[in-house]
C-alpha cells in the first residue's frame, strides 16, 4: 500500500488548484441543461469533491491528461448529484432498479428478452403498476436521447467556453452513441430512432412492427439498457465494471453487441459526425 509524501499531498493541491476552473466549466455547462431549480452551489461542491479524488487516484504514468481523467469523474459525480435530486422521487428510482434487476435476471434465465407480464409476475405486481414506473421515469430522465439526435442546432448547441479537448470528447461520445445506436438489433433500433429521434407516438411505432403498446414499451427500456451498458463499456470501463458480468447466450448476445459498436468506425468516423463546433453533420 503506497503512503503519501507530503511532496505528493502538495503535488495533488497543485493539481486540484489548477484544474480548479474545470469544474466551474462543467457545472456551467450542466446547469444550461437542467431545470432552473438546480442549486448551483450543490454541483460545485460534488464536482470539486470529485476532482480532489480525481488527483488522489491520478496515475501519469498512463499517459492520460489529468484534465481528461478528471473531466470524465467529475461529470459522474455531478450525474449522481442530479440523480439525488427529487424530481423522480426515491420511490420511482428504487422501483425501476427492480424492474431492471427482474428483467435482467429472467432474461439470464430464459435465454430471451421476458414479456412485461413474466416481469410482473415475477415482481408480484400488474403490467400496469409496470408501465406506470417506466413512464415516471422516462419522464424525470435529466438527459433524453433528444439531446443527441439530428436535430437543431438549439439541441445540442455548445457552451461557448467549450475547450478543445472537453469538444472532442462530446464529439467523440456522440459518434459513439450514433454507431451504438446503429449496432442495436433491428427491431430495437427502430423503436429508439422513432421514439426518441422522430419522437413518433408508441401506438404509431407499436403498428408498425406489428406488436403492442406494452411490448413496445418493453423493447426500448431493452434497448435503454443496452446502450447503457454499450457506451460505458468503450466510454467508462470503470461504470461497466459495476455490472456483474453474466454468462449463456444472452451475455455472448451482449458482448457480440459491444464488439459490434467498435468495429462500426475508428476516431476520426465518430469525429466525422459532428462538426468542430460540435452540431451533428447531416448525412448527404
Amino acid at each position: 500500500m503506497s503512503v503519501e509524501t507530503p511532496a505528493m499531498e502538495r503535488r495533488g493541491e497543485d493539481i486540484v488548484r489548477a484544474n480548479m476552473p474545470l469544474v466551474g466549466h462543467l457545472v456551467r455547462e450542466m446547469l444550461a441543461r437542467v431545470p432552473s431549480h438546480v442549486n448551483r452551489d450543490d454541483l460545485l461542491s460534488a464536482g470539486y469533491a470529485a476532482l480532489v479524488a480525481a488527483a488522489r487516484g491520478f496515475d501519469p504514468e498512463r499517459g492520460v491528461p489529468f484534465p481528461r481523467f478528471a473531466a470524465a469523474r467529475v461529470r459522474g459525480a455531478l450525474l449522481d448529484e442530479l440523480r439525488g435530486l427529487d424530481w423522480a422521487s426515491r420511490s420511482v428510482r428504487q422501483r425501476a432498479r427492480r424492474t431492471d434487476a427482474a428483467r435482467e435476471e429472467l432474461m439470464a434465465e430464459l435465454g430471451r428478452t421476458p414479456t412485461i407480464q413474466e416481469v410482473a409476475d415475477k415482481l408480484g405486481c400488474s403490467v400496469e403498476d409496470i408501465e406506470h414506473g417506466e413512464g415516471d421515469v422516462h419522464r424525470a430522465t435529466v438527459f433524453s436521447l433528444q439531446g443527441f439526435a439530428t436535430a437543431t442546432a438549439d439541441d445540442i448547441v455548445t457552451e461557448p467556453g467549450l475547450g478543445p479537448e472537453e469538444m472532442l470528447l462530446r464529439r467523440e461520445r456522440f459518434g459513439y452513441l450514433r454507431h451504438a445506436v446503429d449496432a442495436l438489433p433491428e427491431r430495437l433500433r427502430v423503436v429508439v430512432e422513432g421514439y426518441f429521434y422522430g419522437e413518433r407516438p408508441m401506438a404509431q411505432i407499436a403498428a408498425e412492427l406489428g406488436v403492442s403498446e406494452s411490448r413496445v414499451s418493453q423493447l426500448r427500456a431493452e434497448a435503454l439498457m443496452l446502450l447503457r451498458d454499450g457506451l460505458n463499456t468503450h466510454l467508462d470501463p470503470a461504470m461497466a465494471a459495476q455490472t456483474p458480468p453474466k454468462e449463456g447466450c444472452v451475455a455472448r448476445r451482449r458482448a457480440a453487441y459491444y464488439d459490434k459498436i467498435a468495429s462500426r468506425g475508428t476516431l476520426r468516423t465518430r469525429l466525422a459526425m459532428t462538426s468542430p463546433d460540435g452540431l451533428p453533420v447531416v448525412a448527404a
